[in-house]
């Protein structure tokens, strides 16, 4: 089986979450190799929290996990096409950590909010 080169890439590699419907970008994290391989055999995507040290399930907090549809792969970058469950990918409560768009110098939001962080991380 292909897989990034983790050795090459100093143990992590960049993973990008993609609405597997819609096509948009719902975050960037990182995974190691333990990260891809528990992926894989869950079917569930998990990444490695770089502020936590640890191997981290995304939704397992929340409940708005991301169940794989496709991975593909670049020698040092994953992207994980995904159906995410509740709505939610972002830790901020935002369908997408891509949620600030800046045009001709104006920001707006452009993402809406799904659930109160506040309520979800106690």
């Amino acid at each position: 089986m292909f897989r990034p080169d983790f050795a090459k890439a100093g143990g992590l590699v960049p993973a990008i979450a993609q609405d597997a419907a819609t096509g948009e970008v719902l975050m960037l994290a990182y995974m190691n190799e333990e990260a891809f391989d528990a992926t894989v055999a869950t079917g569930e995507v998990h990444y490695y929290s770089r502020s936590r040290g640890a191997l981290w399930h995304k939704g397992a907090t929340s409940g708005h996990v991301q169940k794989v549809v496709a991975i593909r792969l670049d020698s040092d970058a994953v992207l994980v096409q995904v159906e995410q469950a509740g709505g939610a990918a972002c830790h901020t409560g935002r369908a997408s950590c891509f949620y600030r768009e800046l045009k001709c110098g104006e920001e707006t939001v452009c993402s809406p909010m799904v659930f109160d962080p506040k309520e979800v991380y106690k």
